[in-house]
Formats: C-alpha cells, structure tokens, sequence
C-alpha cells in the first residue's frame, strides 16, 4: 500500500493560529457554529443533508422523540399513540402548543404536512421521510391516523427523527420557497434570520413547550457555512467560531492538547462507501457493468490502511451496506481483502487487462477519495476526480448517473436498515444496481410486522449487494467535534447535534 501520495493532502494549520485565543461567546450568550456544507434549502422535507437534519430538530418538532440515552419513544407533539391494524397508526395530538407566529397547533397542521409533503407534484427531496405514508386523517382537532403504504414496523423511528410539522396555515400561504427565507416551527429554537445556504442565526424559543425537548439553554445560536477546514480552524483559534464538527483527525490533533480548546472523537451512524454503476445508468460501456471489475475496485481499496492512517478515533471498516448500530444490519456477508494483485487479475479477466480511465465523484473528506484514487492506480484504473457540491452530485446522480461516487449516508439518524439499504436499492432515482429482485427483497423486508423475518430478509439482501459488489462499504465514521473550552456539550451517536443542549461551562 501507499499512502505517501496522501501525505501532501494532510495540510498544517497557519502559524497565526499559534497566538493567544480569546472567546466571546459566552458574554453576549451566543454560540458561533460553523456548517462546511451549503445547504440547499432549509425546509427539512426538501433537503437531506446533516445540516438540514439539525435545524430540523433545532427548529421544528415531530410528533414523537426518541431518548437518545435509552431509544425509548416518548411524545412530543403527540401525547398518545396506538396501533389501530397493521397500516392504521392512530395518534393523540397535545394541546395547548403554539407555532413561532403564533398559530395554534393541532390536527390541521399534521394532515397539511405529511398530505403535502408525499405528494409527488410538490417535489420533496427528502422523500426517505414520508415516503412510507399513503395518507394523514383528521379525526378531530387534536386526533389524527396515520395511513401506510403496507405494513412498516419502522413508523415511530421516523415520527421520532425527520418527520416535522409545519403550521398549515402559513405553509400554504408561503410554500416552500417561504419557508426557506422564513421558516416556522414550534421547536426550542426559532429562526432570526436566515441567508439561504450562508448564514442562520436562530433566537431561543421563550415559549417553548419542552415535553420531549428541553428548553435551550444558550440564547443565540450563529451559524455560518466555511467550506474550508482550515479556515474553520483559524475561527475556531480566534474565537469567532465555537463549535466545529466533523473535523479531520489531522487538524483535530493539532488543536487536542491545547489550552483553551476541547476535542472529542464520537462514533456516529454515518457510513462512507462507493456507490459502482452496475446497472450501467452512466453508459452501456461503463466498466462497472462488469462483476469482475467491481470486485477489482472493491479488492484495490485499502480501507484498514486509510483508517489507520487518516481517521483514527473510533471510525471502524465496516462490510455491509449499513450501519453496524442499526435493526437488521447483518455483518457477515462477503468481503473482499484488500488485494492489489487478485484487483489486477480479475480485471485481466474482465478484459481490461491494462486497465482504464474513469470518473469518480465526491463531495467530501477529499483527502480520503485522493487516497482511494491513489490506490486505484496502483492496478491500472485512473480516476479523475471530479469534486462537487453535495446537492449537484445528488441531482447528477438521479439524472444521469455517474460511474463510480464516494459517498456518505447517515441516515436521518434511524437506526433502522430502512433508513440506508432500502433507500439506495429499491429502484428510485440513486440505486445504481437496479435489482428487482434486490429491491423485492427489501421492500418485503420493510413492511414484515415480524422482527425475526425481517432480519432474515435484511440479511439476504446485504447478502446480495455484497456477492455482486454493488457498493464498496468503507468505514462507520466517527466525528471529531472541536469546541471552545467554554462550551459544555456531549455528543451523542445519532450525529445529532441537539443545539438545545449546548451550554456554557
């Protein structure tokens, strides 16, 4: 293996940051974060980035909330829920909670929302949020069912995670292009200003109702969108940024140790893997039609190396395609070692004995997608990197297709096989395997009332994208979130960052 061609990619921080820091934070109450991504549009149904799922949870509510602590339900907007029959979910809405602007909450938002979010003609993005239900009911002011496409034992998992409510209302009077200048929830936080993709700054919700979420405990939280790490860092060093996450271990070893800052590593539910066009959407004489060249590809990454090298913490390699802390994520499936000279052997075998050229798409950690094209050269393969905006490669993917993507999932925080397998292999617009009878298999394994089968389900499905090396799985990230010594904030392994519980020290 060689990983010297990564070692130009680990860049040092600039001398100026090796001055004294000093924080402001706390005197005006107001916590600086920093996004690396732009966000597309702040609307949660109509984004599916990280940073959308956390103004979500900042500034809106759903009808349920799970305990991070114990993965316990426990309601929110909701006081009650029951299973009416297999399909027919039938919740008891609390009374008494207002949104932002002041409208009332009650049954009349819940059926607006998810009536018009799983309507194709207004084009949600997020369709992994609703994309279960068939209708919303009202069955008085403060009483709603819930109708589901078939049987889907994972429904309070997605109640409790990126299903939010927006006040009907308002919500037809300004759409989505409304919402993303001024949105309107009932969460802990409500939004001061918003610069789409730029700027947030979201205002402590006084009135807040608190029975799930606590009321925030910092009065001002500021958010900003820095693409460049080491631009983050210099912030981070001179104060006007408190909080960042996903920092590089490279550049969050420089800051461990130092006075004044504080690093944590937490594992997460976010899994990195490399999506092959197998189903050949980016042209009939794209290599990774072939099985042979797909398992080459599998076979030239190393994925132990690349951890070891340029993640540490407590980021594992991980087989299936799912995450490890999810229901029906079965790890024993077929792996490929890594082995540069059986990659070259089998792509002999493919007919491509002398290799090829190809792209390869990413959006992030491109220190990581350098050293995966590094390691493909080594058998012959030459990739050129083409490095975009994780909205465009996501649009570009549904459109047309791209041979071969570096991509990462995290799933909306469900910990369910749903939220990742069956979101990328039941024939929608980023399967690039395109398997009916993958996609029947899940699809039945999605909506199976019995625990039991639906495991075995999951399992032979994983056991199917594994055998024909549709993905390469590559590792279960965890996060480095680098802090201000004067914030006191524990992170949890849904990825969350739950600004709400933020405080000072």
């Amino acid at each position: 293996m060689k990983l010297t061609m990564t070692a130009a990619t680990v860049a040092l921080l600039p001398a100026f940051l090796f001055a004294t820091a000093a924080w402001a934070g706390k005197a005006d109450d107001t916590v600086s974060i920093a996004f690396a991504k732009e966000l597309e549009h702040v609307d949660p149904y109509f984004n599916t980035a990280r940073e959308g799922i956390l103004l979500g949870n900042a500034a809106w509510d759903g009808l349920l909330c799970r305990n991070p602590a114990t993965g316990e339900y426990v309601g929110n907007l909701a006081t009650s829920w029951t299973w009416v029959d297999s399909t027919t979910l039938e919740l008891t809405l609390r009374e008494g909670v207002k949104f932002h602007n002041g409208e009332a909450f009650d049954a009349d938002d819940v059926v607006y929302t998810l009536n018009f979010t799983i309507d194709p003609k207004n084009g949600a993005k997020n369709k992994v949020a609703t994309g279960w239900i068939k209708q919303a009911v009202k069955i008085d002011q403060f009483k709603v069912r819930i109708l589901t496409n078939g049987p889907f034992p994972a429904a309070l998992e997605y109640l409790a995670g990126p299903v939010i409510i927006h006040p009907d209302e308002y919500y037809k009077a300004v759409g989505p292009a409304g919402v993303a200048t001024k949105p309107i929830g009932t969460g802990p936080y409500k939004f001061e200003s918003v610069e789409p993709g730029k700027h947030f700054v979201l205002k402590r919700n006084e009135d807040y109702f608190a029975a799930a979420k606590p009321k925030a405990k910092v009065g001002t939280i500021d958010i900003r969108t820095i693409p460049d790490i080491n631009t983050q860092m210099a912030e981070l060093f001179n104060g006007t940024i408190d909080l960042v996450w996903q920092v590089p271990s490279d550049q969050a070893g420089k800051m461990a140790g130092r006075d004044g800052f504080q690093v944590i590593n937490a594992p997460t539910m976010r899994v990195g893997y490399l999506s092959l066009d197998a189903a050949g959407r980016s042209g009939d004489k794209n290599p990774m039609t072939n099985l042979k060249v797909r398992q080459a590809i599998y076979h030239a990454i190393n994925r132990d190396g690349i951890v070891e090298a340029l993640m540490k913490g407590t980021t594992e390699v991980i087989n299936s395609a799912c995450s490890p802390s999810q229901f029906g994520c079965d790890k024993a499936v077929t792996t490929y070692a890594y082995d540069p000279a059986k990659a070259k052997a089998l792509l002999a075998e493919a007919g491509y004995p002398d290799g090829f050229e190809i792209e390869l798409y990413a959006y992030r950690d491109r220190p990581l997608a350098e050293a995966m094209i590094g390691m493909l050269a080594e058998i012959g393969v030459k990739a050129n990197l083409n490095y975009m905006q994780y909205a465009a490669l996501r649009e570009k993917r549904i459109k047309e297709g791209v041979p071969i993507s570096f991509l990462t999932w995290g799933s909306n925080s469900i910990a369910d096989v749903s939220a990742i397998t069956s979101e990328f292999f039941t024939m929608g617009g980023e399967d690039d395997a395109r398997d009916k009878s993958l996609s029947d298999l899940l699809e039945k394994a999605d909506s199976s009332i019995d625990p039991a089968e639906r495991k075995t389900l999951y399992t032979q499905a994983l056991s199917v994208i594994a055998d024909k090396a549709y993905w390469v799985p590559l590792w279960n990230y965890s996060t480095n979130y680098v802090m201000s010594g004067e914030i006191a904030f524990t992170p949890t392994p849904d990825e969350l960052v739950r600004f709400y519980e933020i405080g000072w020290k």
